[in-house]
């Protein structure tokens, strides 16, 4: 059991767990760090992850609403505070943005960098500095799945080391966002009332 995120004995919760983004994304590993007794259920969508909750179609969703280098995670938060759901639980996770292509790019050959804009936000001085234009994607795990089916050894995508792996790019660059503390908390939401 994780401190701060319930256990398995919480019926609740126990089961299915809504996260946005595709595997690999940091609210999937979010999901299967903090909850690996849960089956993790993408979403394209904040939204979409919070209505399947409340469809019953899942058991929890673990969303992210508050970032400590960017402020409020948004449109999650605003979602997340109109919902009406019960936060069961909240935590803060360390966020380590890696700049991954496919295998054989350097980074001399990389042009823009895709990633979701709240991870973009976190970044900016990095990528001026290396002289890669960031480009907004649905999500960091959707984007790196993007750049790996493209192929194209000018595009690079911003996202979870794991990511790489899942997608079988390789890590150009570890560590990129601005701040050494960025991390960004993650609230549990359950239907059941508190």
């Amino acid at each position: 059991m994780v401190a701060g995120v319930g256990g398995p004995e919480n019926d609740a919760t126990r089961g299915r767990c809504a996260y946005q983004g595709a595997p690999g994304a940091f609210s999937h590993e979010a999901c299967t760090d903090l909850r690996p007794w849960d089956e993790a259920v993408a979403y394209d969508t904040f939204e979409a992850a919070i209505d399947a909750l409340k469809a019953g179609e899942v058991g929890c969703a673990l969303i992210p609403v508050e970032n400590s280098t960017i402020g409020r995670v948004e449109p999650a938060a605003s979602l997340v505070d109109k919902a009406g759901l019960t936060i069961v639980s909240e935590v803060w996770r360390p966020i380590r943005l890696a700049l991954m292509a496919p295998k054989g790019t350097n980074l001399r050959s990389v042009k823009t960098a895709e990633s979701h804009p709240v991870a973009l936000r976190q970044c900016p001085d990095s990528l001026a500095a290396l002289g890669i234009e960031p480009v907004e994607a649905f999500d960091t795990a959707g984007a790196a799945r993007a750049v790996a089916e493209a192929g194209d050894l000018t595009r690079a995508a911003v996202a979870p080391a794991r990511a790489a792996e899942v997608y079988e790019l390789s890590i150009l660059r570890n560590d990129i966002q601005d701040s050494a503390d960025n991390r960004t908390l993650f609230v549990l939401l359950s239907a059941a009332p508190g």
